[in-house]
């Protein structure tokens, strides 16, 4: 029997959920997989529906993390934005070394500035996450594991959750994203779970170990009145501080997710870079990618009184 192949993150939440969307795109293609899950829910018994092993467990606990590894030559590794990820990278590494493990594709972050070799731009991280993220790489580059890092900007399913609410309510989009000309890189995590899934079912070595991930590059004015297309109603876009974001969310998303996103949108206001999309998912998948207007057609119901 072939080995599985380990996914973390495998039950999944509503922004973004790949470790989700990849189980299901192996199990069609019928290779054995292992789910890790947190928790035993209705998301693991879907899981189990489909085909796949559920292993229980903690990615900061290494114990759960070594049995969940046993048998594994490939593995899909993803954090939620909260504490840890460092401690869980380190963890999960350190044990797919001692495993044995080919390939680890290793869901990133878009980082700002190239990696400098000798750390030197490690400062100019967009955010503290961001920085984590740079150090995880490096973490499991140490580690000999065949890493290839997936290097994604926030996804469109982000900004579904951060606009939903307040376009249902108010027919606009309240967000500290400066005058409305701030470009936004976005990705969509069905293109993200696409690459990460191609690239772990295939049995050669990936071609390379970054694999930058960007669909598009909308200005944040560009970004609402593609919404408005897609959903048929004039949508404002309201420059809010990020103060007054912060006091907004700050019930809704924890500690460590709030900070990252502040300095996020402090980067992209402030940022004179000019980024591109890139042909990664179309190289990889041999697809197109979801455009963001796509997305938003899709999910039009998470727009409407009625899908809320």
């Amino acid at each position: 029997m072939p080995h599985p192949i380990l996914i973390t993150g495998a039950a999944g939440d509503q922004q973004g959920s790949t470790g989700r969307l990849i189980v299901g795109l192996l199990r069609k293609q019928g290779i054995p997989v292992r789910a890790f899950v947190h928790k035993l829910d209705a998301r693991s018994d879907e899981l189990r529906q489909q085909g796949a092993q559920i292993t229980e467990g903690d990615l900061l606990n290494p114990a759960s993390v070594q049995a969940a590894m046993k048998g594994v030559k490939r593995a899909y590794f993803t954090y939620p934005v909260a504490d840890g990820l460092l401690e869980a990278a380190t963890i999960f590494a350190a044990t797919a070394r001692d495993a044995g493990l080919e390939l680890v594709v290793n869901n990133s972050q878009f980082q700002g500035t190239p990696d400098d070799p000798a750390f030197r731009d490690l400062p100019n991280a967009p955010s503290f996450r961001n920085l984590q993220h740079r150090l995880a790489d490096r973490i499991f580059d140490w580690a000999r594991v065949g890493a290839v890092h997936l290097k994604t900007p926030p996804y469109y399913e982000n900004v579904r959750a951060l606009i939903s609410r307040s376009v249902v309510e108010q027919h606009a989009v309240f967000l500290p994203w400066g005058n409305g000309e701030a470009v936004i890189p976005l990705a969509g995590a069905e293109d993200v779970a696409q690459v990460a899934a191609t690239l772990l079912a295939n049995s050669g070595a990936p071609s390379q170990n970054v694999y930058p991930l960007v669909n598009e590059t909308p200005t944040v004015r560009e970004i609402v009145a593609t919404l408005g297309r897609a959903i048929a109603r004039e949508i404002r876009y309201v420059p809010i501080t990020d103060q007054q974001w912060a006091d907004a969310v700050r019930e809704r998303i924890n500690p460590h997710a709030l900070d990252h996103l502040t300095h996020l949108w402090q980067y992209f206001r402030n940022s004179k870079e000019h980024r591109q999309a890139t042909n990664t998912i179309r190289d990889v998948t041999g697809r197109n990618p979801q455009t963001l207007e796509e997305f938003f057609r899709a999910n039009a119901e998470s727009f409407s009184a009625k899908g809320n």
